[in-house]
């Protein structure tokens, strides 16, 4: 759980949560959480769980049966051409819009001063090195102290 990168399309805008939609009054305007992955292959893992050991141990071990709206889009991979920052602390909600490159989307997450964990930010480089590599942890111990995972020197 932390940070990681999600290929979107250009024009990608995850989706909010409106009055129709929303589990309480100030979540109205929030993104939805959305887990990254396929919604194919988490159907099919719940399925073959269910086939083998039954519906009530599928049930038991997942918590509930796979929902397409909890997933992002299944596009394709030509279309997968931006940068776009996620927590993953929950499902994942992005914490920036989409980018070109990911010189430009580490730019925009050091000048915005974005979260990297809790209300520690990071430098262009750190943000640069997660946007090339994908992820990072929320937070680890480096010599006796809780730092983010974006910032954390483990070389």
């Amino acid at each position: 759980m932390g940070r990681e990168v999600r290929m979107v399309p250009a024009d990608w805008q995850h989706p909010r949560y409106t009055k129709d939609n929303a589990p309480f009054d100030r979540a109205v305007g929030r993104y939805i959480p959305m887990f990254d992955g396929g919604y194919k292959e988490a159907a099919e893992e719940f399925m073959e769980k269910a086939n083998a050991e039954g519906l009530e141990a599928a049930l038991d071990y997942y918590g509930s049966a796979p929902k397409e709206d909890e997933y992002m889009p299944d596009w394709p991979e030509d279309q997968r051409t931006h940068f776009m920052m996620y927590e993953d602390t929950s499902e994942g909600t992005p914490i920036s819009p989409a980018f070109a490159t990911p010189e430009e989307l580490a730019k925009w997450l050091a000048d915005t001063g974005a979260s990297a964990f809790a209300n520690e930010t990071a430098t262009y480089e750190q943000w640069l090195r997660i946007a090339r590599g994908g992820w990072a942890p929320s937070a680890i111990v480096v010599g006796g102290k809780l730092v983010s995972g974006i910032a954390a020197d483990l070389s």
